[in-house]
């Protein structure tokens, strides 16, 4: 805790830079250095209030690394897109359940015969264990939609029902199972092959290769579609994710085995009517198709307004697109992975992306847990 003196010098500070030019330097700072900012004084931290209020959660682009082999250790490294720079996490190891997944945008999960753990806040700071659900599964569905975690597909082939789900409620503490998946989604039920995204009521589930869409509301246990987002007659691979409230579509284009662009649709989620917002710039597409020059499918994590588009087996470049800026314009750029170009190939890269705001970043840095951030040049 400061001293008096300390106190005094800081509200002198404080005063000495406040108000409209307080605000404008603070708005210039990249989320993480408002956390300190906030408690130099009561006028600083009435300056991180107002700019707050006016600036938004910026979606941090994290990626998750976990050994193969015990003690099967994981690293966390998170993306900044306000200062453009990469911020290590040091924590304590997540207890290992069994291999680190992902299979939206936001969520973590680990799934054994024993055990369902997930994590969904923004920095993955709380996690949950329990009971797994009854059907073994070996790669599924994994959604998150208000207060129920969907568990769907991706079945074992020991099991009867290949298009089973299962909803674990976080009120009730219990599992459901309520009828299966479309029958479309019988040889392509897992993570693998679907790309998936949720707001407040829906599961949307998509399959990449054919842009076929189904949604699943959770409250009244139904299926609805199918829908066919299929803009263009080039898009071989189809991901989907929301910004905001607005679910985007993004597709990968493909003429004679050649990727030539890749490009975003936003989409009406009551007709599913699809119009294009933006595609990525001829460079970046070059970029993203790096040394081994080939695209063969891509993935997205996307929040807030920021879209991150990346190749899922070699992560080495990164594709960042912000939707719609103050100009209406969408600003593309690029960023290169800094841990996976020289990590060991036994080791799992997973990839989340969520809004961080002071709040998760005072309640990480505040908790008794010790976690350190520390920014990599």
């Amino acid at each position: 805790m400061p001293s008096s003196g300390d106190q005094s010098q800081s509200d002198a500070l404080g005063l000495s830079i406040h108000g409209d030019v307080l605000e404008a330097v603070l708005s210039h700072l990249p989320l993480f250095h408002l956390v300190p900012a906030s408690i130099v004084s009561k006028v600083w931290n009435k300056g991180v209030v107002a700019t707050l209020k006016s600036k938004k959660p910026q979606p941090w682009f994290i990626l998750h690394t976990q050994r193969s082999r015990s003690p099967y250790l994981t690293t966390t490294e998170a993306y900044d897109p306000v200062s453009h720079m990469w911020i290590e996490i040091k924590q304590p190891p997540i207890d290992y359940v069994s291999a680190l997944r992902s299979s939206q945008s936001n969520l973590l999960y680990m799934l054994s015969p024993s055990k369902f753990s997930f994590s969904f806040d923004p920095l993955h700071l709380t996690w949950h264990h329990v009971t797994p659900p009854r059907v073994w599964r070996i790669d599924p569905i994994v959604g998150v939609v208000g207060r129920h975690v969907i568990v769907a597909g991706g079945v074992s082939d020991f099991e009867h029902d290949p298009l089973a789900v299962e909803i674990y409620d976080l009120e009730s503490e219990i599992w459901t199972k309520p009828d299966p998946m479309p029958e479309f989604f019988e040889e392509c039920s897992s993570s693998m092959w679907t790309s998936i995204a949720s707001d407040e009521r829906r599961l949307f589930v998509m399959e990449k290769s054919s842009g076929v869409l189904h949604t699943f509301d959770p409250l009244t246990n139904t299926w609805y579609g199918p829908f066919v987002l299929r803009p263009h007659h080039l898009v071989s691979h189809f991901s989907i994710g929301f910004s905001d409230d607005k679910l985007i579509l993004i597709g990968l284009l493909v003429d004679s085995d050649d990727p030539i662009g890749i490009k975003l649709w936003e989409v009406n989620c009551k007709s599913f009517e699809y119009h294009e917002i933006t595609e990525m710039p001829a460079a970046l597409v070059e970029k993203l198709k790096g040394d081994d020059l080939q695209i063969l499918s891509i993935e997205v994590c996307m929040a807030g307004n920021v879209a991150y588009i990346y190749k899922p087996m070699r992560a080495g470049e990164v594709i960042v697109c912000e939707l719609s800026g103050d100009d209406g314009e969408c600003r593309w750029w690029s960023m290169a992975n800094p841990v996976t170009g020289d990590r060991c190939i036994m080791e799992r890269f997973v990839y989340t992306c969520s809004k961080v705001g002071v709040e998760d970043l005072r309640r990480a840095t505040g908790s008794m847990v010790n976690r350190r951030f520390r920014f990599k040049k």
